[in-house]
């Protein structure tokens, strides 16, 4: 089963969705409305709310709270990643100019938490104290995640065990949420809850592995964003954190040099995707999000065959293959 098989199984599902998006995106102040729509609508696959979608149907919930919840989720993301543009300076998201480059940093800060609060008010509205408190610590621990990155960047020695923090704090918890929210909504067992919460955990931490892979061998088209953007921004990932485990004293100190002149550029990326391929960094880190995504796979074993447990069975295959 591909990717797009199972966007088609919730097609009906993702448009309720959208429809939320819309109504619930609408402020008397304009410009909120821009900048929201200019990062909503800018091609975003709505991979959490499909999950949502998908582990609601799992546990037999078909109830209309899942529509937004799962616009909540979008809003949560999307709130982050006009934060994100804004610390690294972005200026590419998704294909299209970024939003702080278009509306300005202080635009994009407000709006983002804009969304992150509207986002909580449709929690609210849901009435589900489980899931309010639910992505109220998620949504802690994602702000930590986001100032540790901060205080690691263009730190060689990061570890890979801290690098591991950061995505699981940032990524994986998101969709861990989302996975576990449809479960609730559908009042599933503890044990059940937690199961699509680890699955969504698993599959968060190989999707980031993925798409830090991506910075350094994707198609700029098809990625969404400028090729060594992480590198120019600091950001040490796993590929190159396994190479410089590897390297020599010497290449340490080219490697530091890059990092610090904080000046991307072709020849840059260049030398540190010779030096990450010399030591098969690339290799490595395929390896590690295949384990994760093993794992996820694992937790699925609770459930009897159905078109739901194969949905999500092949959304985590497309982790490991998208754009590759």
């Amino acid at each position: 089963m591909q990717i797009q098989d199972v966007f088609s199984a919730h097609k009906d599902d993702l448009q309720q969705v959208e429809k939320c998006i819309n109504e619930y995106i609408t402020s008397e102040i304009k410009l909120i409305h821009e900048v929201a729509h200019h990062l909503i609508d800018s091609g975003g696959k709505r991979f959490r709310p499909l999950l949502l979608l998908i582990c609601a149907r799992l546990c037999r919930y078909h109830g209309e709270s899942r529509f937004p919840m799962a616009a909540a989720m979008e809003f949560i993301h999307t709130a982050t990643l006009l934060h994100d543009d804004v610390i690294d300076q972005a200026t590419i998201r998704r294909g299209k100019t970024s939003a702080n480059n278009v509306f300005g940093n202080a635009v994009s800060v407000l709006v983002g938490d804009f969304l992150c609060f509207k986002s909580f008010r449709l929690l609210t509205e849901a009435g589900n104290l489980d899931i309010l408190q639910l992505i109220s610590r998620i949504a802690y621990i994602m702000s930590e995640g986001e100032v540790f990155q901060l205080i690691k960047r263009g730190d060689i020695n990061l570890t890979e065990e801290e690098y591991l923090t950061i995505i699981e704090k940032k990524t994986a918890v998101l969709i861990s949420a989302a996975c576990a929210t449809g479960a609730i909504l559908g009042s599933a067992s503890p044990e059940i809850i937690d199961a699509l919460s680890q699955f969504g955990k698993n599959i968060g931490m190989a999707f980031q592995i993925t798409d830090d892979i991506l910075d350094y061998t994707g198609k700029e088209q098809e990625f969404g964003k400028s090729i060594g953007k992480d590198l120019e921004e600091g950001k040490i990932t796993l590929p190159l954190i396994f190479a410089i485990k590897q390297s020599t004293e010497e290449e340490k100190d080219k490697i530091k040099e890059i990092i610090t002149r904080k000046k991307g550029s072709q020849k840059a990326a260049r030398e540190i995707l010779r030096l990450i391929k010399k030591y098969n960094g690339i290799d490595y880190s395929l390896r590690r999000a295949a384990g994760y995504i093993s794992e996820a796979r694992t937790q699925l074993s609770i459930f009897s065959d159905c078109p739901e447990k194969n949905h999500l069975n092949a959304v985590a295959e497309y982790i490991l293959s998208r754009n590759m």
